[in-house]
């Protein structure tokens, strides 16, 4: 209809044609009609007048007149059916500009990433190459250093060994000083023993002269007594001669009596001297064997004495030798440490060079990591550029942007003896963004707008749909929902490990980043209300998990078992694109913590089982809301934003998953839902007029996140099992059709409501 928002956008009315009208000025589209109203462009007025217009009749029988006035309004009716065929034919060549200038901005943004990877690849071998010459060069200076350092050491020893030669040979002269000292006391005493010798020579020859002195007059003295004998003899003999003559002479005898007396007295003093001459000879023989005693100690001393003067002599030599190979060794020693002081002023020399060419070196590794960081921040301002783009281009299309994240191998899981089942291109086009399952010896390539790895971890999960959450405060609505068979790691990826920081889900962190955002923006002017809803759909059944159904007979609240709901809860949209669940609980939530516990309370409240597949398999497809309602209070402009994070439950083999009784009527539920869901991508992929939103209460749910302006992520959550190929196949194959849905672009609602009407809406 004319008039009516094309893109949301009004078109201004430059002029009418009724009658005789003002005409529009001429930046309206061509009109090949060819009359003379020139160029116009008609308003809902203008059309809607012209439809309306009655002929004037005057005269009733006039036909020319009626008939002139008839092909007035037939020839302003052609010029409006020409306008508004150059107004689409118009419209068409824009569309095609447009069509055109996006596939140059894609041409564009694929050049800058070729050219950015071939710039990286480049950095990165230049950077390779620095690093390896860095390598060498710290390698070199290490050598230099160590080659300095054993230097310096071995200069340290032969100075040391210098030291010591020197005190060893200071020791050795004092040594030698002593012997020389020694040797000369000895040679005064060998002089002084000689001198005594001598005396001791003279003395022995006098004490032999003397010996033979009194030899000669003891025998003198032997002559003597033998004369004295004789002379008595003599005596005896003139005694008896004068016996016979005693008679003869008194008086004679007498004079002889007189005479023997004398004679008497005389051989008495003789022999009291011969006694004493007795004496003296053996007092002298005494003296004569203590001199030869002393003779022959003098003797073995002076034989001491020359055997210590040779041994004194012979360590003289000995110490003289050693004093002249101390010498020898200590000029050999003074020569290598002169050579080892030159080598150390070379060494010196050859570190300084080093150093400095290591400085400079280090200078182009420096100005190599800043141009590579600077190269780098590039790279990550061109990726974020890219991504930027990428999204954009996506908001333009209107596609559902999906992620695949491949979940490690679990203990009990083997690898194939085939090979990996899943494997990842490394071509730069397909790096993170494609991923290959090989099956039956088949391999099937899938391209995704971003590929998760096993060794992925939650925080970069998180960071690449960190945007898509901050779209929410921003007001626009936002829908992530992870999809797979069962124990594929939906609710891990969603939801995380209990206990565990590090391993939080992505619900924990959208929120974290949410309230501290939140808490950066006030000083902006922005205050944020929000509300918290959570649900699951459990066998086509609506369940409430923030509410209590029933009390217990002591007052405390209890859940409600085997779908046996006690409320009916419906589904309805409104004209703006708003779901409604009836009777929902909504609650206000002021912090992290706050929600926190209500998701605690939700994942006690939700259904879950085990089979044969998955020890705690979700039976459920698990809703969380949160609605955002921001106010600007200094430009008074209000934003209504909505996070839905969904946690659908697994698809999942009968044959496989061992189900029966309630877990096989659960089983047939959820994949009949997911059947829904997937009819629903099918027919949006081949934009049918009819899409069968109402097939399930699931789909039914989800129409405005996958029919309307909300901004749409979807996770798929494959195995990497050889025995799930089968079902990661159909996953992927599935997410591939999603991926290529266009549900229209992305609206920001910046037009606030009461509150009253906000806690309705979902």
């Amino acid at each position: 209809m004319v008039g009516t928002p094309i893109n949301g956008r009004t078109r201004p009315s430059y002029g009418v044609v009724n009658g005789g009208h003002d005409l529009g000025p001429s930046s309206a589209p061509p009109s090949n009609a060819g009359s003379d109203y020139g160029v116009i462009e008609f308003t809902r007025e203008d059309v809607e007048a012209l439809l309306n217009e009655k002929a004037k009749r005057k005269d009733r029988f006039n036909y020319k007149e009626r008939c002139e006035n008839m092909m007035d309004y037939i020839k302003r009716l052609k010029l409006c059916i020409r306008w508004f065929q150059d107004l689409e034919i118009t419209y068409s060549l824009e569309q095609e500009k447009l069509k055109s200038s996006l596939e140059l901005a894609q041409q564009r943004c694929m050049e800058i990433e070729l050219l950015l990877k071939i710039k990286e690849d480049e950095l990165n071998s230049i950077i390779v190459e620095m690093r390896r010459n860095c390598t060498s060069l710290q390698e070199k200076l290490v050598k230099e250093e160590s080659e300095k350092t054993a230097a310096a050491e071995s200069l340290v020893k032969e100075r040391e060994a210098r030291l010591n030669f020197e005190r060893s040979q200071n020791t050795l002269q004092e040594d030698l000083g002593r012997a020389q000292r020694d040797l000369q006391s000895a040679n005064q005493k060998i002089s002084s023993l000689n001198d005594m010798y001598k005396r001791l020579q003279d003395y022995i020859t006098s004490l032999q002269q003397y010996n033979g002195k009194l030899h000669s007059e003891l025998s003198t003295v032997e002559t003597e007594l033998k004369r004295v004998e004789k002379e008595k003899a003599a005596v005896v003999e003139n005694l008896t001669m004068l016996k016979g003559q005693l008679t003869l002479s008194m008086s004679s005898q007498e004079e002889a009596t007189k005479q023997k007396d004398a004679l008497a007295s005389e051989v008495g003093s003789l022999r009291v001297e011969l006694q004493q001459v007795r004496d003296e000879r053996d007092r002298q023989l005494s003296q004569v064997q203590t001199l030869t005693t002393e003779l022959e100690k003098s003797k073995d001393s002076t034989e001491k004495s020359c055997s210590e003067l040779n041994n004194l002599t012979i360590r003289t030599n000995e110490l003289e030798a050693k004093c002249a190979l101390q010498d020898e060794r200590i000029k050999v020693l003074q020569e290598k440490l002169t050579t080892a002081e030159e080598k150390l002023q070379v060494s010196d020399m050859s570190a300084n060079e080093t150093r400095t060419e290591f400085e400079g070196q280090q200078k182009l590794v420096h100005e190599l990591q800043r141009r590579l960081e600077d190269a780098e921040y590039k790279v990550i301002v061109g990726e974020k550029l890219r991504k930027e783009l990428h999204n954009t281009i996506l908001e333009l299309k209107g596609n559902i942007r999906v992620f695949c994240r491949v979940r490690p191998l679990l203990p009990d899981e083997a690898c194939s003896a085939e090979g990996k089942v899943i494997s990842y291109p490394t071509s730069m086009e397909a790096s993170g963004r494609g991923i290959e399952l090989t099956q039956s010896g088949q391999k099937h390539s899938f391209t995704f707008d971003k590929v998760f790895a096993p060794d992925a971890l939650q925080e970069e999960v998180f960071i690449e749909i960190s945007q898509l959450v901050q779209s929410a405060l921003d007001g626009y609505k936002v829908c992530i929902f992870a999809y797979g068979q069962t124990g594929s790691g939906k609710t891990y990826t969603m939801m995380g490990r209990p206990g565990h920081p590090e391993e939080k889900g992505l619900i924990p962190r959208s929120l974290e980043q949410i309230f501290q955002a939140k808490q950066s923006q006030k000083p902006q002017g922005w205050k944020y209300e929000m509300q918290v809803s959570m649900l699951e759909i459990y066998n086509e059944t609506i369940r409430d998990l923030l509410s209590t159904n029933k009390s217990s007979s002591d007052g405390t609240p209890t859940r409600v078992e085997n779908g046996t709901p006690g409320k009916q809860y419906s589904i309805k949209h409104d004209a703006n694109g708003n779901t409604h669940v009836s009777d929902l609980t909504v609650v206000d939530v002021q912090s992290v913590k706050e929600v926190a516990f209500l998701l605690s309370q939700a994942a006690n409240s939700r259904s879950v089982g085990k089979t044969q597949m998955n020890e705690q398999s979700s039976r459920s497809h698990f809703v969380f809301t949160l609605r955002i309602y921001g106010v600007n209070e200094s430009t008074d402009q209000q934003v209504q934003g909505i996070l839905n994070l969904i946690d659908l439950a697994g698809s999942e083999r009968l044959s496989r998953s061992g189900s029966t009784g309630d877990r096989l009527k659960e089983t047939q539920a959820i994949n009949k839902s997911l059947s829904s869901l997937s009819d629903v991508i099918f027919a949006l992929a081949k934009k049918e007029d009819h899409i069968p939103f109402r097939n399930s209460k699931l789909t039914y749910l989800l129409q405005p996140c996958l029919g309307g302006d909300s901004k749409t992520l979807m996770f798929v959550n494959i195995s990497p099992d050889q025995a799930s190929a089968g079902e990661s196949l159909c996953s992927l194959r599935f997410a591939s059709r999603v991926n290529a849905c266009e549900i229209g672009t992305p609206r920001r609602h910046t037009n606030g409501r009461p509150i009253e009407s906000r806690l309705t809406y979902f």
